[in-house]
């Protein structure tokens, strides 16, 4: 290596390898040695997760190093095996979360192995799990816990809030897949009942296209004041009852993942009654909303709060003239993600700068889109993030022309952004 790369500071190529992918470090990373050591400094791989394998037995002393010398304290475990376990709790001792795929109960029993740990989530279990506050050294650490394809030893509720209500502090819970098939609105109310600090909250619903909305048999108690984020998984419109929201008057972020569109079922979709649209009238607060299939965008649009600044849809037949009843409604819209079909937007894209003309950041698809009306959107004089979930060729150069229009302010992305670890499949698989 030249002399004079070599008199720069390392502080100069920190910063400079901040830049980069985690890829683009790894390559950096095995130019030689100097830049191995430079691009293994722990500022670099902050928030950066490791997928562990066990596929061809243990991992090295070398490579447990290089993740102390990173810092990491965030894995993805994809082994069973108790072996597997000690040795990662022997290695990285000051790991503080985990992320348990394919476990067992033998799996389990190593958590508590992890002194630090804050952030677990457990997945697609081989047996049911007996969770409780032994399974972590220090229960009143952990702050996030999900579930997603696990079972306890019975189907009932009961069974789950005897668990998750042993662990005080939780802000966040995932429960997916449980097989639990207790109605959903008593299962909300009982894990809100049981966790006063709890923020985030995700629930998959299990339903049947047979299922008829009941009057509620009892009342479901005092709102839950801290609760600011909800996602409800597999949802039909009567999932829940109309009045649910009014468990958690605070929500900021809604998010709606339903079961199938109006499409699909149009011959049975309860028409009369769209409980969506109740929802988000009791929603005065909330700046975060997202709808995935589900009913007609006219059935709710009106009940759209003002404050939503943030809004993704990922649904069937948007038409321009939804698109024009929801500019109504938020204003203010600073960050959009449109996904549409089985139609597509087209030269409606042009429209988008008009509509929303305060857009920070924009995701949508490019097909169907003529280069003239892509181009149009560099009259959005405030967007910084554009990115394109589907690619096709010649998109560089495509893209190119907006950022040259945007005068290179624009950063354009066609892969999602990295999301974090704890993030469960059921959610990011359906966008």
């Amino acid at each position: 290596m030249a002399q004079p790369v070599l008199l720069l500071p390392s502080e100069v190529w920190n910063h400079v390898f901040g830049y980069l992918s985690p890829e683009d470090k790894f390559s950096v990373r095995a130019s030689c040695k100097y830049f191995r050591k430079l691009v293994d400094h722990g500022s670099l791989w902050r928030d950066w997760s490791v997928v562990l394998y066990f596929k061809n037995g243990p991992y090295n002393r070398q490579f447990w190093a290089t993740l102390r010398r990173r810092r990491v304290a965030s894995v993805v475990v994809r082994s069973s095996k108790a072996k597997d376990w000690k040795q990662l709790a022997l290695s990285l001792p000051a790991l503080t979360t985990v992320v348990m795929d394919r476990s067992s109960r033998a799996s389990l029993d190593c958590l508590k192995d992890f002194t630090h740990l804050k952030r677990l989530a457990i997945r697609n279990s081989c047996t049911p799990i007996l969770l409780d506050a032994s399974t972590v050294c220090q229960p009143q650490l952990l702050t996030h816990l999900s579930l997603c394809d696990v079972t306890f030893p019975t189907t009932s509720v009961g069974c789950l809030i005897s668990a998750v209500s042993q662990f005080t502090n939780l802000t966040s819970l995932v429960c997916h897949h449980m097989g639990i098939f207790d109605e959903t609105i008593w299962m909300l109310h009982s894990i809100l009942t049981c966790l006063p600090k709890l923020k985030h909250l995700s629930l998959s619903i299990v339903c049947t296209l047979h299922s008829i909305p009941r009057p509620s048999p009892r009342p479901l108690g005092a709102a839950h004041p801290s609760l600011s984020s909800l996602e409800l998984i597999g949802c039909m419109d009567h999932s829940l009852p109309e009045d649910a929201m009014r468990l958690m008057p605070g929500l900021r972020s809604l998010a709606v993942f339903y079961k199938q569109s109006h499409h699909e079922m149009p011959e049975r979709w309860p028409s009369p009654v769209c409980h969506l649209k109740t929802w988000l009238s009791d929603l005065s607060q909330l700046s975060t909303l997202v709808i995935v299939k589900g009913p007609p965008v006219k059935k709710y649009v009106t009940s759209i709060p003002a404050s939503v600044t943030s809004l993704t849809l990922c649904i069937a037949g948007l038409s321009s003239d939804d698109m024009a009843d929801i500019a109504v409604q938020v204003p203010n819209l600073l960050h959009l993600h449109i996904d549409t079909w089985p139609s597509h937007l087209g030269t409606h894209t042009a429209q988008i700068p008009k509509l929303f003309p305060k857009l920070i950041s924009l995701k949508l698809r490019h097909e169907h889109v003529p280069e003239k009306v892509f181009l149009h959107l560099h009259q959005l004089q405030n967007l910084e993030y554009l990115e394109i979930l589907d690619s096709r060729l010649h998109l560089s150069e495509l893209t190119g022309k907006l950022q040259a229009l945007e005068k290179y302010r624009l950063k354009v992305a066609t892969s999602p952004r990295q999301r974090d670890v704890l993030s469960c499949p059921c959610v990011y698989q359906v966008f």
